[in-house]
């Protein structure tokens, strides 16, 4: 804006002021003798000192072009500014789903602590009856100590990573805020709509009004002026005294020396442009087969998720199956860990999956600019 404001300023009358004081070797002499007229020689001192204001009439259109210039300059850095604030989404969207994962594995360590908690409900009434050994009642104690320390560590981990979050959005968090967790849907639009498609688009253009801003600078400029000012001589070259003096007129200036390297100068511009188009082709190149991989990936999860409620639910049922049978004490206490945490890696492992399947959804909008 300050850049456009000063251009503009070309349009304003510009006033130059200059002095000088002279002394010369000779002066202009008139040596024919003329009859009852005498004529002084002109004094070898001479001072000057002169207002020159000359106001634009015609410029080719080189400040507006120059005025277009800056304005399509100022979208292009702006729009970089975009590419670059648009790699922070997929930062934030890994502390994100990071944070939720946390959240899906003290849901799950909950759970495992309940499970736990009842068996060692029952390993204590065993005990009490003298028909379960102390160990095996001290084994589900050391293992709900573990997981206890477990919890530590994933409070621990959520709240760095939610400090780190509220850093990304400027936002202050508190530890124990709650996540949405986003939606799993995928659209269907093959368009891509990243903020690298307009850099390069804005790139163009600005090239495209370097070839505009080439030939107006090639074209004449037409101003009119005003000079006066007051000097020894004046404008009567004959008149030996101090004397105020006025010119105005039209003035026409057209520097050819331009013409010389324009031909070249749009030839890089020309170069520049297909560069430029040749890096949005790779681009769009790159961003197509990275989709494809998205796709795929999101495929091969939904399956995988398919399977891991299937396996959950076989291993949901021997756990309840050895609960009953520590119960009876048909089995130990470490046989009874042994299910719960096979439960338990199950759950995980489904819960790794499904946050994958979110990333790699989030992945695809990413990468589609949506």
């Amino acid at each position: 804006a300050i850049n456009i404001e000063n251009l503009s300023r070309g349009y304003l009358p510009q006033v130059n002021i200059n002095a000088q004081a002279s002394y010369q070797s000779d002066v202009t002499r008139i040596s024919i003798p003329l009859p009852s007229v005498k004529v002084d020689p002109l004094s070898k001192d001479q001072y000057k000192i002169a207002a020159d204001i000359s106001q634009l009439i015609y410029d080719g259109g080189l400040i507006k072009q120059q005025q277009e210039l800056q304005r399509l300059n100022a979208k292009t850095e702006a729009q970089k500014t975009e590419v670059e604030l648009y790699k922070i989404r997929e930062r934030i969207s890994q502390v994100y789903l990071g944070i939720l994962l946390m959240d899906e594995q003290l849901r799950q360590t909950a759970l495992v602590k309940a499970d736990i908690a009842s068996g060692i409900k029952k390993v204590e009434a065993q005990v009490n009856n003298g028909v379960a050994f102390r160990s095996n009642l001290h084994l589900l104690k050391a293992e709900q100590l573990k997981n206890d320390q477990r919890i530590i560590e994933l409070n621990a981990s959520r709240k760095s990573l939610t400090d780190v979050l509220g850093i990304l959005i400027q936002q202050p968090l508190h530890e124990k805020t709650m996540l949405q967790k986003p939606g799993a849907a995928m659209t269907a639009e093959s368009t891509v709509s990243r903020p690298e498609i307009s850099l390069f688009d804005k790139q163009t253009s600005l090239l495209q009004q370097q070839k505009k801003l080439i030939a107006s600078r090639n074209l004449p400029k037409a101003s009119a002026f005003v000079q006066g000012g007051y000097g020894r001589p004046g404008l009567n070259m004959l008149k030996i005294a101090f004397e105020p003096f006025a010119i105005g007129g039209l003035r026409l200036n057209w520097n050819l020396g331009n013409l010389y390297t324009a031909k070249n100068e749009k030839k890089l511009v020309e170069l520049n442009s297909r560069n430029i188009a040749l890096q949005k082709e790779t681009f769009l190149l790159n961003n197509s087969t990275q989709v494809s991989q998205q796709l795929a990936e999101i495929d091969k999860l939904e399956q995988l998720i398919k399977t891991d409620k299937e396996i959950i639910a076989l291993r949901s049922s021997v756990k309840q199956a050895a609960n009953a049978q520590l119960e009876n004490g048909v089995i130990t206490a470490n046989d009874y860990l042994r299910e719960v945490n096979a439960e338990d890696q199950a759950r995980e492992l489904m819960t790794l999956h499904e946050l994958q399947l979110i990333q790699a959804n989030i992945n695809l909008k990413l990468l589609k600019g949506e």
